[in-house]
């Protein structure tokens, strides 16, 4: 069956305002790690969504758990009204994040969760008197939401174009990117000058402006699953310190079990000010976010923090987190994606078969391949090949769904797709997975050699 057959609906003939300009796939069940469309074709859902569906679909004990909330009470004002379940969840979050994190904010998403994140961090430096600290440091090439907050603090170059006017004036660093290392570096000589980049942008901006660095451990959407150096976060937590800047861990995508650990950053063994999560928290089931701050953050509050939204701490959505975190744990998600993961990793590398697979790389199940004209160079592909795209076709026509993404050089060029399937994967399905991904990547290669 070629594309053309496929179910798809065309965004421009709907009453939606559409995300994008060509046709959606339309999809009307999922189940475990598939999804369906109306005419009854199957496909693996490779990527989980946008890295999201962490526990698959159709997972009744979630169901159960939003219908039981829904028949007690559907909503209560979080400014005003405590929900049993909202504290539950709460808890439950406190124990699922690294020990020094004991105070939880909820919110509806990512966006929602990085920009909270920033916003607790200014009234933190307010509450103590440091009333000129404002400024996020972030890192080019990186992606932390779409609202004008969080958009300041991304690097993601495309997102950010159209609104530059619009946008808060926050300084960015050098990416932790070693397969194109942007001060020349090889992994043998490399002293780790994408860390210390952050104290010479403290010095630069002026230590009296400076609220937060915000990074995320494994760079997600942008770069296409780029984990840091082995010491890299140790040295962004030491320059914090000296430096009385907070640092904020965006952990909206590696969160919940993604990278073999409950979190990302426990592969460095440092711990954040702040966290930010959503993605996985509900697994795709309903809009839930979260800032995740430290007992130290919380003490510095002597006044109510002044940030809120109409939805956060909604109890049918924290009835599934819950729902979410007790299936994770009581299937032991995690060590099944690290076990998983290195499966994943392992048979990726049967991709360097093909010439314009330039780097295979990531964490757990989450993994990146990025795409090349030239190995030996790294040149990219000019971006009107749009390789991305073809191999998101391709991978569409053997049933396979993955996230593309593009500028991964320097916002413009580059092409990349991320591999993360739901956790709940087994070793036939990765294989599936990484065959159907081969064969799809064999046909665009093809294509373009002629």
């Amino acid at each position: 069956m070629t594309m053309d057959e496929k179910p798809f609906l065309d965004s421009m003939e709907t009453r939606l305002f559409s995300r994008g300009l060509g046709p959606l796939l339309k999809l009307v069940r999922g189940e475990g790690i598939y999804v369906w469309d109306e005419a009854g074709n199957r496909y693996i859902d490779g990527s989980s969504g946008p890295i999201c569906v962490n526990i698959g679909y159709g997972v009744r004990e979630v169901w159960g758990a939003a219908v039981k909330q829904f028949e007690k009470l559907p909503f209560a004002h979080s400014f005003h009204h405590s929900v049993e379940v909202v504290v539950k969840c709460a808890e439950k979050l406190a124990e699922f994040t690294p020990p020094s994190l004991t105070r939880v904010f909820f919110c509806c998403g990512g966006s929602e969760a990085t920009e909270s994140a920033a916003k607790m961090a200014r009234q933190y430096h307010l509450e103590r008197g440091e009333r000129s600290r404002y400024k996020v440091i972030a890192r080019w090439q990186s992606y932390h939401g779409n609202t004008l907050g969080a958009l300041s603090m991304s690097g993601n170059i495309q997102r950010r174009r159209l609104y530059i006017p619009m946008l808060l004036d926050f300084p960015h660093i050098p990416p932790a990117y070693c397969y194109r290392c942007w001060f020349g570096k090889t992994p043998e000589s490399c002293d780790l000058e994408c860390a210390w980049a952050l104290e010479t942008a403290i010095k630069a901006v002026g230590l009296e402006y400076v609220s937060a660095f915000i990074a995320e451990p494994v760079v997600g959407a942008t770069l296409g699953t780029v984990p840091a150096p082995e010491d890299y976060f140790k040295i962004i937590r030491e320059i914090c310190d000296r430096y009385g800047v907070l640092f904020i861990a965006d952990e909206v995508m590696t969160g919940f079990g993604r990278t073999g650990r409950r979190f990302a950053l426990e592969h460095y063994g440092v711990e954040p000010d702040i966290m930010a999560v959503a993605k996985g928290l509900s697994s795709g089931y309903i809009p839930l976010g979260a800032a995740v701050a430290s007992e130290k953050v919380y003490e510095a509050f002597n006044k109510p923090f002044f940030h809120g939204h109409t939805y956060a701490g909604h109890p049918v959505a924290c009835a599934v987190g819950l729902a979410v975190m007790e299936y994770i744990e009581r299937h032991n998600l995690v060590e099944r994606a690290a076990e998983m993961g290195r499966h994943l990793l392992r048979r990726l590398q049967d991709l360097y078969d093909y010439g314009i697979v330039g780097d295979v790389r990531g964490l757990g199940l989450f993994a990146g391949i990025e795409f090349v004209a030239d190995r030996e160079s790294k040149k990219p592909f000019p971006p009107e090949k749009r390789i991305h795209q073809r191999v998101y076709e391709a991978c569409l026509r053997n049933g396979l769904l993955i996230y593309p993404g593009s500028g991964t050089v320097d916002g413009v060029r580059g092409d990349h797709i991320q591999v993360a399937p739901p956790l709940i994967v087994s070793h036939g399905e990765v294989d599936g997975i990484v065959d159907r991904l081969y064969k799809s990547i064999g046909e665009v290669e093809r294509e373009l050699r002629g």
